[in-house]
C-alpha cells in the first residue's frame, strides 16, 4: 500500500501585537497679536525725553480739541487762544510728571480745564452763584414740558443755535454743562475741580439744561415750522 503523505503543518499565527494608540497632538494655537498701540506712544515716549519734534507733534494732534474745549468754558475766542497756548505751555513744563494711570488726552483735559478754572478765578467770575449755594440739589434731571418740542431727538437743534445758547450761559451754569454734559466728568469730580458740594454742581447742571431748552424752543418758535 502505498504510504500517505504526513499532513501538511500550518504555521501558527504570529503573536499579535497589541495596538498602540498614538495621541493625537493638540492643535497649535497661535500666539495672539499685539494690541495695537495709540499712534501718541512713541511720540509721548520721545517727548518725554525732550525730543522737541515730538512734543511739537503733539501739540498738532491735540490742538484742535484743547482749543474747543477752552473756547467752550469761557466763549471768547482771544481768550480760548490764549488758554489753549497757556495749556500747552503748561504740558510742556509737567509731560515728564505723566506716568500713565489714565489717557494721555484725559490727563491733558485735566490740565487744560486746572488752566481754564485758574483764569476765570483771576477774572473774579463767581464760578457759583450764591443764590445756587442756597437751593436744594437736584437728584433727578430736569421735568420735562409736554406740549412742548422734544428737543432730545437727533436732528431736531440747529447746532449753532446750541452753541449759541451754551455761550449764553452764565459762567457757572456753562461751566458744569461742559464738564457734565460734554467732557462726561462725574459730579463728583466736578465738585472736587470747583470746590463746591455735589448737589450745587447738580443744581448748576439742572438749571443750565432748563436754560438751554428754553433758549432753544424759543430759537424754534422764531425759525417757524419748516
Amino acid at each position: 500500500m502505498p504510504r500517505s503523505s504526513p499532513p501538511k503543518q500550518v504555521p501558527a499565527d504570529p503573536p499579535r501585537q497589541p495596538q498602540v494608540q498614538l495621541e493625537e497632538e493638540p492643535p497649535r494655537q497661535r500666539p495672539a497679536p499685539a494690541a495695537p498701540q495709540p499712534p501718541e506712544t512713541d511720540t509721548l515716549a520721545r517727548a518725554q525725553a525732550g525730543d522737541h519734534q515730538a512734543f511739537a507733534q503733539l501739540y498738532a494732534l491735540n490742538k484742535r480739541r484743547i482749543y474747543s474745549l477752552c473756547l467752550r468754558m469761557v466763549s471768547n475766542v482771544a481768550e480760548a487762544e490764549d488758554l489753549t497756548q497757556e495749556a500747552f505751555l503748561q504740558l510742556h513744563r509737567k509731560i515728564a510728571t505723566f506716568r500713565g494711570d489714565s489717557a494721555f488726552s484725559t490727563w491733558l483735559h485735566r490740565l487744560a480745564i486746572n488752566v481754564v478754572l485758574m483764569h476765570l478765578r483771576k477774572k473774579g467770575l463767581p464760578l457759583l452763584s450764591l443764590d445756587e449755594a442756597m437751593e436744594p440739589s437736584y437728584d433727578d434731571g430736569p421735568g420735562r414740558s409736554f406740549g412742548a418740542p422734544d428737543l432730545s431727538l437727533a436732528g431736531s437743534i440747529d447746532r449753532l443755535a446750541l452753541e449759541r445758547a451754551v455761550a449764553d450761559l452764565p459762567a457757572g451754569y456753562r461751566l458744569v454743562f461742559v464738564l457734565h454734559d460734554i467732557e462726561g466728568y462725574e459730579h463728583n469730580e466736578i465738585a472736587s475741580m470747583l470746590d463746591c458740594s455735589i448737589g450745587n454742581s447738580k443744581s448748576q447742571l439742572h438749571k443750565a439744561r432748563l436754560k438751554l431748552r428754553e433758549a432753544l424752543r424759543t430759537s424754534l418758535r422764531r425759525e417757524g415750522p419748516k
